[in-house]
């Protein structure tokens, strides 16, 4: 299977372009936003718990980055609710469930044979740093060989100058509208913009955004 697999292209999915599709394991469903491969796939992907759902163990050959959007998603290891930013190398092994229902942004079979980290953040209690820029303000959560991670929050009327994506970037909008020359990007929108491409952002009402850079290098034409 492929979906949205040419990575030279730019791509924008706002949530009225989801498509949901039910997963083999019941009261789950998945909107897929670029997948390369079958059930074991490389994939980027918004996963849909029903209440009292859940997927049988399974190990993560290629790694498993996700960041809880809503409700409470959990594990072996605990209970990680909305804001819960979680990263499990490549080897590790769970068996995910959830009692009230959730929602979760998840990177499949991304991570380099380097990246070992193990570790989760609760993005509602850590604290901010200041941006490059009056009215930005950044949450590193996380940097290795091929990729940088953060949430940055975008105080109303904030611009940034037009740069360059050196490795690409990939953006999801958590709360606000994220902005463009090329348009407005509501809560729930994920942008993929490829390698070396530019665009001078701003958000008029405030944004809160989670942006990955550097990991599209090696996908580049």
């Amino acid at each position: 299977m492929r979906v949205n697999a040419d990575f030279s292209q730019r791509i924008v999915i706002r949530p009225e372009d989801y498509d949901w599709v039910a997963s083999p394991a019941g009261g789950v469903d998945r909107m897929m936003l670029d997948r390369v491969g079958d059930e074991v796939a490389r994939a980027t992907t918004i996963v849909r718990f029903a209440p009292d759902s859940w997927f049988d163990a399974h190990t993560h050959g290629g790694g498993e980055e996700y960041l809880v959007l809503d409700g409470v998603f959990s594990d072996e290891s605990g209970d990680y609710p909305a804001g819960t930013y979680v990263r499990n190398p490549i080897g590790t092994r769970h068996k995910p469930h959830t009692k009230e229902g959730c929602t979760i942004l998840v990177k499949l079979h991304q991570f380099d044979a380097l990246d070992t980290a193990h570790f989760h953040v609760d993005t509602t209690r850590a604290e901010f740093r200041p941006g490059q820029i009056p009215g930005l303000e950044v949450l590193p959560l996380h940097s290795a060989v091929n990729e940088s991670v953060a949430l940055v929050r975008w105080a109303p009327g904030t611009r940034l100058g037009t740069h360059r994506h050196q490795g690409g970037e990939e953006i999801f909008v958590l709360s606000g509208t994220f902005q463009d020359e090329n348009g407005d990007y509501p809560a729930g929108t994920w942008i993929r913009s490829p390698h070396l491409s530019e665009h001078a952002p701003f958000s008029d009402e405030g944004c809160l955004i989670y942006v990955k850079t550097g990991h599209l290098a090696d996908r580049a034409a």
